[in-house]
């Protein structure tokens, strides 16, 4: 089995594109998603403790919570800590479910790939970007969101310059689904021929 990782700023169209790879019948496994489950569930005592006030009826409010680390890095190394091993081992299962389906690749959709050094454990990166026009717009348009709120979001990510230098594949969302659609069918083609180089 093969291993994308895909990967994108917020707002470059990540998620759709990530719903478009599960339409061709792809495992794909959502970071994002994941994190809402623990801190529904599994994550939650641990985040109260390090967090007092943090948690409501039992789950993570994660509007609470981003107040309290977005702008105190300290902060974020302590959730981390207590997140990512969380995330590995259900990554891990994920992993060991798709093999064991015999699904020819699979697709790991992680926003901050790069940043946590997950491009070393995939076999090929996929970036999606859009225009930083058409970037800024979708993510304004989000409830809840700032100028300065995003700001700092960006301020934790690479720059999609730097991570489509070090793409594999770019998918552009500029131009509607269609050209997605076939943007993927091309990566799933080369993919099938690709050498394996995760270790």
């Amino acid at each position: 089995m093969r291993i994308l990782g895909l990967t994108g700023s917020i707002g470059m169209g990540k998620s759709t594109t990530a719903r478009l790879f599960a339409e061709a019948g792809v495992p794909v496994y959502d970071a994002d998603a994941t994190v809402h489950r623990i801190y529904d569930g599994e994550a939650a005592p641990a985040v109260e403790a390090a967090f007092p006030g943090t948690t409501l009826n039992g789950k993570v409010d994660r509007a609470l919570l981003s107040a309290r680390v977005l702008h105190d890095p300290a902060a974020m190394q302590r959730l981390e800590a207590i997140v990512h091993p969380l995330l590995r081992a259900h990554h891990q299962q994920f992993l060991a479910d798709a093999e064991q389906s015999g699904a020819p690749v699979a697709v790991v959709d992680v926003p901050l790939l790069f940043e946590t050094g997950g491009d070393a454990r995939v076999d090929a990166v996929v970036v999606v970007t859009t225009s930083p026009e058409v970037q800024r717009a979708r993510i304004l348009a989000r409830q809840g969101m700032t100028g300065d709120k995003l700001d700092a979001l960006l301020a934790r990510q690479l720059p999609d310059a730097e991570k489509r230098k070090r793409a594999d594949f770019v998918v552009d969302t500029s131009h509607g689904l269609e050209p997605v659609r076939a943007q993927i069918r091309d990566i799933l083609a080369a993919t099938a021929r690709m050498p394996r180089r995760r270790p």
